[in-house]
């Protein structure tokens, strides 16, 4: 009896088998998994959104879109207009009615003259009504004059022209215009003429033309001073416009204003430079050196002076600064290996580095190093001594007894490291199946790297490997093996 293959079930979007390692069902047909999209959009679905009509598979959005409801109220969500049938997603032709649900497109009946919509002039009714100005709007018209965004409630801005705008296009259109003013804050939009009679008209006031009596206008201009513009400093009151720093014209408020002794106003870097103390370490700031308003002489003889020379009062013997013999008082001094310093002295002997208590070093030559120069002059030498990480050797020979880290003496023994047959002590023993190793000799056998308890791999020819060298001398080799995963290696 000749063997006949299992029928297995067919893929309604490819026509090909479907096999159970690969099947998704909905609406009674088997899909391949690649096959299990929208028909639509070509979204991927699964057992939460995947709607199926005549083994044709969609989402829940475009099966209701092509084949839901159509009309006011309908479509993509409650008191949405949709008439959209996914033309623009499908590339075939879809026929005009597809069940009885779709309605025709209305026509708005006109309404009479000054009544209906402001935009088409049709009725409005209470379902689909906006209203702004007064007057009720179609929803669909109820829309930017400009860029035919779609408002509400928040965005709609009415025009003088008897229009709706966005807030932007509102601002554009009505708003102030200049520096500072136009589509935000800080926009530089400076075309007021193309508004028309909407253009602000702005001009500059004389705020001096008005005169006050002697003594009591403002103090810059001599005008009146009205409630709208008033500033008051010490007193005395300002126009806004007048407000200002007498030498820096900087626009001033309560916070930055400095009255000068000359009755003036000034900003507070101005005021430091005409009336604050001069010389070094004053005015703008601490430490800041400003002298405007000084001659050099006058400079000179307010500068702080200390006397270099820290020699000029001698000490007994043994008893002043080690290093220039000077006396040192208590202002200046630091303490070394119970000696006194001066705080001048207090430096390395060789490449002279200010020291403190942490960088000093006390040498047997009863003079002061810093960590660098002390290990170079007074440290071990040899391989690996030194100024860390410099290597230092004043003879030239390596001074070190061991330089492999390998014993030279000592008993051999069948119980001893199996690397180098020596004893291995407590303190430098590690521990590998059952056998003792010495520390330094706890190292892979190929490359030399050294081991721990987290990558130690015992061979079966006695030796010890990292997991590299392990897995290219005793591992599986061929296509997917060796060194990593996808690797080919037959070495």
């Amino acid at each position: 009896m000749p063997f006949t293959p299992a029928e297995t079930p067919k893929c309604p979007k490819c026509g090909k088998s479907v096999y159970a390692a690969e099947e998704r069902v909905a609406g009674g047909y088997k899909f391949h998994k690649t096959c299990f999209k929208c028909g639509m959009c070509n979204k991927a679905l699964d057992s939460t959104n995947c709607t199926e009509h005549e083994k044709e598979l969609y989402c829940k959005n475009c099966h209701g879109r092509k084949y839901g409801p159509k009309g006011y109220g309908f479509g993509g969500g409650a008191g949405c207009l949709s008439m959209d049938t996914g033309a623009h997603l499908n590339k075939e032709e879809l026929d005009g009615v597809r069940n009885g649900a779709r309605l025709e497109p209305r026509k708005i009946a006109k309404a009479p003259e000054g009544q209906g919509c402001p935009r088409c002039g049709g009725y409005v009714y209470a379902a689909e009504q906006m209203l702004a100005r007064g007057r009720a709007w179609h929803k669909e018209c109820f829309k930017c004059a400009n860029c035919s965004k779609g408002l509400d409630s928040i965005l709609c801005c009415e025009g003088p022209d008897k229009n709706i705008y966005c807030k932007v296009c509102y601002a554009k259109k009505f708003g102030p215009k200049g520096y500072g003013y136009g589509q935000g804050g800080g926009a530089l939009q400076s075309d007021c003429y193309t508004n028309g009679e909407h253009a602000p008209r702005a001009g500059v006031v004389d705020v001096s033309k008005i005169k006050a009596r002697p003594g009591e206008g403002c103090p810059r201009c001599g005008g009146v001073v009205f409630a709208a513009e008033l500033v008051l400093s010490k007193g005395r009151e300002w126009h806004r416009k007048c407000f200002k720093c007498r030498d820096c014209t900087k626009t001033l408020d309560s916070i930055i204003a400095c009255d000068g002794p000359d009755k003036e106003v000034y900003c507070r870097t101005c005021y430091g430079k005409k009336w604050g103390p001069h010389g070094y370490g004053f005015a703008c700031g601490s430490g800041f050196l400003q002298t405007d308003g000084m001659t050099e002489e006058q400079i000179a003889a307010s500068r702080p002076f200390a006397p270099p020379d820290t020699t000029s009062i001698k000490a007994p013997e043994g008893e002043g600064c080690p290093r220039c013999g000077g006396a040192v008082f208590a202002a200046e001094q630091q303490l070394s290996k119970g000696k006194m310093w001066h705080k001048k002295c207090y430096n390395c002997c060789q490449c002279h580095r200010p020291l403190d208590s942490m960088l000093a070093c006390d040498g047997p030559d009863k003079e002061i190093y810093c960590k660098a120069c002390y290990g170079k002059n007074f440290g071990p030498k040899g391989f690996g001594y030194g100024h860390t990480p410099t290597l230092v050797s004043t003879s030239g020979q390596n001074t070190m007894q061991y330089p492999e880290g390998k014993p030279f003496s000592g008993p051999k023994s069948s119980s001893g490291c199996p690397r180098c047959g020596f004893a291995v002590y407590a303190a430098e023993q590690m521990i590998s199946k059952s056998r003792i190793w010495h520390k330094r000799c706890f190292h892979c056998a190929d490359c030399r790297k050294s081991l721990d308890s987290t990558n130690l791999n015992d061979g079966p020819d006695g030796d010890i490997y990292c997991r590299a060298c392990y897995g290219r001398n005793f591992g599986p080799k061929g296509v997917g093996y060796g060194l990593g995963a996808g690797t080919l290696t037959m070495a």
